[in-house]
């Protein structure tokens, strides 16, 4: 008898019901479209940022500081540590191995270019090499993958060869270009000649006045063989939260077992970046939280914006809703006292006229998400020439959106049909 009476009223007030149907349609419409949008969005910025560089800097236990001023590098302390290029690999040995997107081991120290005895700085790399990863497939990476916004005139070098790049401003102070073979002495009148493949334009600072080489070649230079002085690389993180905000202020070793065992077990900087440092030998291994840290904002700057967007548009439709409920229940005044005669109590009154708008809110839901997504996409093709990934979570959460504003819409007109007395509406007053 219920369902009688609700589809008879859904299909009898059209005009109400066809108004209570686009109030919905528009609310979810929007929060469709928005949530597509910046989630993707929130995605593509998060890859942006992770693709300037590292966010783990490794390095030796108790290795000695070392400071650059011009071209000159600066060892305070006498002995410097280094670690095994063989060990390497183990990087991409822990529990977050996947997580992991790219590496390159870097070796820096002082030559001298024989023609003009000039000293320079030289960094030694992987430029894209492959590391031999037990059990699995081989890792091909270096400053290639790490640095992939690198414009280079010229082309890379190859790794275990006697090719070099030069950096855009080691290039301009000593009119070196392409093509040119220089001659580089290292330690105890270690000598290479070497052929200039390619100059990085635009480097950071780090690199615009070195001369980068194959870490091989770097090694027997700086009689340095099969060692490495310090490792960067870019591992796929979430956003830092308050148990990660404590361990950065406190330590791990403040944790309690559960904290400790959920942080270690979440894909956080600083917890894979202790995992390297429990699994590389020697090793020392550091979050470098800038890009976290900047990649935490965006996320919690686009969920702020959802939030109060979501906030506003549940706010307005209920209003719209109660307005629209307000004025049937006028319209609907005799029904109601007859319902009241025959005993029905202000809930069921309320289950009915709730029940009619949330039957139509879940329709108006269902569409508000397909024409959300297409309107997300035509709006990413137009701003960024692409076409971006569905939010599926959209059709459930637009599900429960249309239901609340239906729910409350429906809530604040109720003192309305509290008020009405049966025999006064029965008898015309």
């Amino acid at each position: 008898m219920l369902a009688k009476m609700i589809f008879n009223s859904i299909f009898k007030n059209k005009i109400q019901k066809f108004l209570a149907f686009l109030t919905c349609f528009l609310a979810t419409l929007l929060l469709s479209t928005m949530l597509n949008i910046t989630l993707s969005i929130g995605d593509e910025v998060t890859k942006q940022l992770k693709s300037y560089g590292s966010n783990i800097l490794v390095l030796p236990k108790g290795s000695s500081l070392s400071i650059e001023i011009g071209n000159e590098l600066y060892e305070p302390l006498k002995n410097k540590n280094y670690l095994e290029e063989k060990n390497l690999y183990m990087i991409k040995d822990i529990y977050w191995r996947n997580n992991i997107t790219a590496l390159a081991p870097f070796l820096e120290g002082k030559i001298t270019i024989e023609n003009s005895q000039q000293k320079a700085l030289i960094y030694g790399a992987y430029f894209q090499k492959a590391i031999k990863i037990k059990d699995d497939d081989d890792f091909i990476t270096g400053i290639k993958s790490l640095y992939p916004y690198l414009a280079v005139q010229g082309e890379w070098a190859k790794d275990d060869s006697n090719e070099i790049m030069l950096g855009e401003d080691f290039a301009k102070n000593n009119k070196l270009k392409l093509g040119d073979t220089i001659k580089l002495i290292g330690e105890n009148n270690q000598s290479k000649e070497a052929k200039i493949v390619g100059i990085l334009l635009h480097a950071n600072p780090k690199m615009s006045n070195k001369i980068i080489a194959p870490l091989n070649l770097a090694q027997d230079l700086l009689n340095k063989q099969g060692l490495y002085s310090s490792t960067e690389v870019r591992a796929f993180t979430i956003p830092e939260s308050a148990l990660s905000e404590k361990v950065r202020r406190m330590g791990e070793e403040k944790l309690d077992q559960l904290e400790y065992d959920k942080w270690y077990c979440s894909a956080y900087v600083g917890s894979i970046a202790s995992q390297i440092s429990d699994g590389l030998p020697g090793a020392d291994a550091k979050a470098l939280n800038a890009i976290s840290d900047a990649q935490s904002l965006v996320v919690k700057k686009i969920q702020s914006l959802m939030g109060i967007t979501c906030i506003i548009c549940l706010i307005v439709a209920s209003i719209a809703i109660s307005s629209l409920m307000s004025s049937e229940i006028h319209r609907r005044k005799k029904e109601i006292g007859l319902l009241k005669v025959l005993g029905a109590n202000t809930f069921q009154i309320y289950l009915i006229f709730a029940s009619e708008n949330l039957i139509v809110a879940l329709f108006a839901a269902l569409l508000g998400f397909i024409f959300g997504t297409a309107l997300s996409q035509i709006i990413s093709l137009s701003i960024f020439g692409y076409f971006i990934d569905i939010a599926f979570v959209a059709l459930p959460l637009s599900f429960i959106f249309a239901g609340l504003i239906a729910l409350l819409g429906c809530l604040l007109p109720i003192k309305n049909i509290t008020q009405l007395s049966a025999a006064g509406v029965l008898y015309g007053r």
